[in-house]
């Protein structure tokens, strides 16, 4: 009887370690990386309809998009950090008049160029920002600087410029930032605010159409390293006509940009003041974390569903510390690609 009981006790005990094992080894299964690295960014988002950008026009944007893409993926091919990688990235595109940062930002209500950037680090929690600058060549190397070498997350206006210049980034002069396309379109918005017309009329519609774009063009990234570390920035001019100092979401940690290793790192783009109100960055991976929600799932809520109610539009790029990714916005386009570490490119404009 005694070696029965023995008998049937190690054969549960085997029993257990069996299903211990298989459990473990579906728990690595779940947890697995999808990606050993991977980036992903935008253009800006908005009312961007395939009727109204001519072929040569759409294939600049995918130009610099790859272009700007494949910058960040190089580094991270070769074993560089995602910090790097977020950086160079978007200088490409702030270096480009096509989209709404450094070189082709937006002009202000007084004719000039106010830029704003944030950056952030996953594994640190780490942040730094700057908000409204006029002569900085690339305010996310100036937010990036902000985080590394201060004890401060956001300088602006002048007190930014004298930090930038002690820390030896370029210095250009403001007219750099000046761009005819973006100049004109502050002219006709100026002269829609002015003019009372009939709305039926064509000239009328395509003021319109500016007026509902000048709240998008931000610029941004997310990057997955090999290191398992998440950095996140976004890059912007800000609005078409604003007044007073306005400040959007780009700079503000929660709301443009937030990145966290447990979770994923997000960068917004869209009418600030509602992705202000939503912290819509924050947010995302807040559901991730408390409520064990998927990326894809945490992004479709935010944007889809919370942002929307409020009557804020836009959109994000997220990626998280699996390598997955997510392109979720509520508008008509965003300019948007990503890359794994297979090399696999996506580059798109309208909504698909």
């Amino acid at each position: 009887m005694k070696k029965l009981f023995l008998i049937i006790s190690i054969l549960s005990i085997s029993y257990s370690c069996k299903n211990a094992l298989d459990t473990s080894s579906k728990d690595k299964i779940t947890t697995a990386k999808q990606h050993e690295f991977a980036i992903i960014i935008h253009g800006g988002a908005g009312t961007i309809l395939k009727e109204n950008l001519s072929e040569e026009k759409e294939n600049e944007y995918k130009l610099k998009l790859e272009e700007a893409i494949r910058t960040g993926y190089a580094i991270l091919k070769n074993g560089g950090t995602c910090q790097e990688a977020v950086v160079k990235t978007i200088q490409v595109m702030e270096e480009s008049p096509l989209f709404n940062a450094g070189k082709g930002a937006v002009f202000t209500h007084e004719e000039t160029n106010e830029l704003d950037a944030s950056f952030m680090d996953g594994e640190t929690l780490n942040a730094g920002a700057v908000a409204g600058v006029m002569n900085v060549k690339s305010p996310i190397e100036l937010a990036l600087k902000i985080m590394t070498d201060s004890e401060h997350v956001m300088l602006s206006g002048e007190g930014a410029s004298i930090f930038a210049k002690e820390k030896g980034l370029e210095i250009v002069d403001p007219s750099y930032f000046y761009t005819e396309n973006r100049f004109k379109s502050l002219q006709r918005i100026k002269n829609k605010v002015k003019t009372e017309l009939d709305h039926n009329d064509k000239k009328a519609a395509f003021y319109d159409a500016d007026i509902k774009n000048s709240k998008f063009g931000t610029v941004g990234c997310v990057a997955l390293d090999k290191d398992g570390n998440i950095a996140a920035g976004t890059s912007t001019g800000g609005m078409t006509n604003k007044r007073w100092g306005r400040i959007g979401d780009a700079p503000i940690i929660g709301s443009g940009t937030y990145a966290n290793n447990k979770t994923c790192g997000v960068s917004s783009t869209g009418w600030g003041e509602y992705f202000i109100r939503s912290q819509v960055a924050y947010d995302i991976s807040a559901q991730m974390e408390y409520q064990k929600k998927t990326l894809k799932e945490a992004t479709k809520d935010v944007i889809q569903n919370k942002l929307t109610k409020l009557g804020g539009t836009g959109g994000v790029v997220a990626l998280d510390n699996k390598g997955n990714m997510s392109f979720e916005f509520n508008t008509a386009g965003m300019y948007r690609a990503s890359m794994n570490e297979k090399g696999e490119l996506i580059v798109k404009i309208y909504k698909e």
